[in-house]
């Protein structure tokens, strides 16, 4: 069975997926992937420390696994659908997707989240299509699995342009504009004036143009993830 190239595993569980014993605050625990037999993706288990030691001797192969720490869920992790979606909130919805056409945003995504410390690679794994690399949320514990595309020099501006977008429009792609033909004018219609337009004062343009060179904070975060990414 061929295994999914993108996934979304939500948070951690609360309790050790062999002995049943509850994790507590600040525990070290294993966090483990193994491939869906009934799916294309993946099953996630948490074990403690003990509880993967007598897992392992079973003899059960697990696709990546990793020793996190466990935080206690405060129950604020749900985003509010009506303020503007962040850069995690896109790349969630876009992984879920799992759209041909995303591939290369949620990998650069993935990687300007990891440079602002929000999420951490755990592992990466290659398959037959390329390097999965496995991506985990520092509170939450959420995983994602994204593909590594390899993307060539020649494309890094424009998937860098497309990921800006995203953020500026709430994690949609514009639609584009729709243009209409222009009324014909009738006889009794007479031509408009031309309206004039006032030219700000010396200072005020100044003032302007200094504002239009200042770098949105997130467009230059998002042009650093993606000189890490591509050296």
């Amino acid at each position: 069975m061929a295994i999914a190239e993108s996934w979304h595993v939500r948070a951690r569980g609360r309790e050790c997926a062999a002995t049943q014993t509850s994790f507590s605050e600040g525990e070290t625990i294993v966090t483990a992937l193994f491939p869906d037999p009934e799916s294309s993706g993946y099953l996630r288990r948490d074990f403690c420390i003990q509880g993967w030691t007598d897992h392992q001797a079973g003899g059960e192969t697990a696709f990546s696994f990793w020793r996190t720490t466990y935080s206690i869920p405060t129950g604020n992790e749900k985003p509010n659908t009506v303020e503007k979606l962040s850069a995690e909130e896109i790349l969630r919805r876009l992984v879920d997707e799992d759209e041909d056409h995303t591939e290369n945003t949620r990998f650069v995504l993935a990687v300007m989240l990891e440079r602002q410390k929000i999420l951490r690679e755990t592992d990466s794994q290659r398959t037959p299509n390329g390097i999965l690399r496995v991506y985990e949320q520092r509170k939450t514990g959420e995983i994602y699995i994204v593909k590594d595309p390899d993307i060539p020099l020649s494309q890094v501006e424009t998937v860098q342009n497309e990921v800006f977008i995203l953020l500026e429009n709430n994690g949609n792609s514009p639609k584009p504009v729709e243009t209409t033909e222009p009324l014909a004018e009738t006889d009794a219609e007479a031509p408009s004036e031309p309206t004039s337009i006032p030219v700000a004062p010396e200072d005020m343009q100044s003032e302007s143009s200094d504002t239009e060179d200042h770098r949105d904070p997130t467009e230059s975060d998002l042009t650093q993830a993606v000189g890490d990414a591509f050296p």
